[in-house]
């Protein structure tokens, strides 16, 4: 099967948004076969990730957590942060929040590919 392949540029788009497009195109939901439980969906390419807007006060506010699994292992980094260390790494997170949760999850996620600056 033939994939098809869109570049997003994210200058200036809002975080949910442009992941709520890129959710819908690697489900394959702008497709007219769409079929929920084949994996059809395009491969995406996504550049000026660094440049992404957020509403709000997002910035200050919204939390990531994670766990190591030891007792008191809990860690957590603001959106200001994660946006400044790793820009791609927020909106992976976001797409990967509104695929749905099943085995295709993890292979749709593959086909997201994530650049900072537009010439990468």
């Amino acid at each position: 099967m033939q994939r098809e392949v869109f570049k997003i540029n994210a200058t200036g788009k809002t975080l949910g948004r442009l992941a709520a497009e890129i959710a819908v195109l690697l489900q394959g939901k702008h497709r007219a076969d769409y079929t929920p439980h084949l994996d059809k969906g395009a491969i995406v390419i996504v550049t000026n990730t660094s440049k992404i807007k957020v509403t709000g006060k997002k910035l200050d506010q919204k939390k990531y957590y994670r766990h190591s699994g030891y007792m008191g292992g809990l860690k957590e980094i603001k959106l200001k942060e994660l946006l400044q260390k790793n820009p791609n790494e927020v909106l992976k997170k976001a797409v990967y929040g509104m695929l749905p949760k099943n085995k295709l999850r993890a292979k749709r996620i593959k086909r997201l590919k994530l650049f900072k600056e537009e010439n990468a």
